[in-house]
């Protein structure tokens, strides 16, 4: 069943070309004809290129921005919005495209095609989900699937499985572990029977029975060791709910080292091809940074050093990712005893773990503008470069305070700290722990790319204005 859910975003994905190409061609033809004061026209080279990568732009904006995964179940309001955004993000790309390879598009055929897509993709995604339940209706065949179990987890995984109807999933019956007591059919959406599970091998040698999915304790597994040798005997895909850890941040997933079969729990991002991704945009933004703006922070760092005594550069300990320490950099803003005098100004701390004081005393003339714009953290560029930071992630914070986090705080610890997160565009020092922490965990359980993207994009004018700063 979720392999045809997998499916079924193989085939959106198609339709998005199929439309996109109409919506190019007809957008093309239409500008061709116009009898407009320029002249626009694209060898055949030119407009198989253009083509091209706007297929690929298309497609890549779709699984970037989820659009696929919830078009045969999503709210005409959702269709409608996020096919405005992937039609404009897609036209935005093809701008720059134009730009960079010195084509000289029409910006009304630019406008034409966008338009013109977004209406062709809605209409078809607004009759996407009934068109696709009736084709996997009567045309697909049905995937039967059979329930070990019969408790109240079984029940809720039956459940589950009778609203997959729509892709073509059919609950055959329970198979009961036990020979008695147990009941004789299980009322849900439908009647299902309950077969005693001994009588697996006839059921399987009279029924079609594609799939089965064990919903038991795990105190039951190992008493189930021969209906798993026979499904596997028998070829039977059998699948193991295993809602009965108590992993609920977690994503489950099975590896495998050498010949041994591992469960894997993780509680925070590991897909490594979207990992890669946001290293690799890291480094290319950090180096970037560090090029353009190594002339200013020279002049920066001359100024602090004029300004008071010490060094232009604070280095500190940090804690990264997974508790790793690395050495962390930033212009000075403070008087250069600053650590010597935290102690005695304990008293003025507002945060209950983190050491955060308004109007701080020790901050220089200058080291407060530095504050305010964030300026004091542009030598973090080179931590992002080295690997230790991110561009976007919980902020590092320092060994003492670790120390005194929580259990469920310390999860944070499983992302690479960043230069800015969603505490820094939701009100930066005016919010207060707990619910910075709590921002964290929301960042890990829902990252993504486009997340990291509109953390970037929001924290600009925080940054330009010195909004939410002390």
């Amino acid at each position: 069943m979720f392999s045809r859910q997998r499916k079924a975003r193989v085939l959106f994905g198609l339709s998005d070309i199929i439309l996109t190409t109409l919506a190019f061609e007809a957008a093309y033809r239409t500008r061709v004809l116009l009898p407009l004061h320029f002249l626009f026209y694209l060898t055949l080279e030119r407009k198989a290129l253009l083509l091209g990568v706007t297929l690929l732009v298309w497609v890549l904006l779709g699984i970037w921005l989820e659009v696929y995964d919830r078009l045969d179940s999503a709210h005409p309001a959702v269709i409608l919005r996020d096919t405005a955004k992937q039609c404009a993000y897609g036209a935005l790309g093809l701008v720059i495209f134009e730009y960079s390879m010195r084509f000289d598009l029409s910006r009304f055929f630019v406008l034409f095609f966008a338009s013109l897509a977004w209406i062709l993709l809605v209409l078809f995604r607004l009759t996407a989900g009934r068109v696709v339940g009736v084709i996997r209706r009567e045309f697909a065949a049905p995937h039967y699937v059979m329930v070990v179990g019969t408790g109240e987890r079984a029940q809720r995984m039956g459940r589950d499985l009778e609203a997959s109807g729509n892709y073509g999933v059919q609950l055959r019956g329970f198979l009961s572990e036990r020979s008695e007591g147990a009941p004789v059919e299980i009322v849900l959406s439908g009647v299902h029977k309950v077969y005693p599970v001994a009588n697996l091998q006839t059921i399987l040698s009279e029924h079609v029975v594609d799939e089965i999915v064990f919903a038991v304790g795990s105190e039951s597994l190992a008493d189930l060791e021969d209906v798993f040798l026979l499904c596997d005997e028998e070829g039977v895909r059998t699948r193991v709910a295993v809602d009965f850890f108590p992993h609920v941040n977690s994503t489950i997933s099975l590896d495998r080292l050498g010949s041994t079969p591992l469960l894997t729990f993780s509680a925070a991002p590991y897909d490594e091809i979207r990992l890669l991704v946001k290293r690799v945009t890291d480094i290319a933004i950090a180096a970037a940074g560090l090029v353009v703006l190594s002339p200013v922070m020279a002049a920066i760092a001359v100024a602090i050093r004029m300004g008071s005594p010490g060094p232009a550069i604070f280095k500190q300990v940090r804690c990264g990712l997974n508790g790793r320490r690395f050495l962390f950099y930033k212009f000075r803003s403070m008087c250069e005893n600053a650590e010597e005098l935290k102690d005695s100004l304990e008293h003025l701390n507002t945060r209950e773990t983190a050491f955060k004081i308004p109007d701080d005393p020790r901050l220089t003339r200058l080291g407060r503008y530095l504050r305010k714009f964030s300026i004091d953290e542009w030598p973090q560029l080179w931590n992002v470069l080295r690997g230790d930071m991110s561009l976007v992630g919980p902020r590092p914070a320092v060994p003492s305070e670790v120390d005194q986090y929580k259990r469920w705080q310390r999860r944070r610890l499983r992302m690479r700290p960043g230069l800015t997160c969603l505490w820094a565009v939701s009100g930066r020092d005016n919010v207060d722990f707990e619910t910075w922490m709590k921002m964290d965990m929301q960042y890990i359980d829902n990252w993504s790319l486009a997340l990291d993207w509109k953390i970037l994009l929001r924290t600009i004018p925080r940054v330009l204005t010195g909004h939410g700063a002390n």
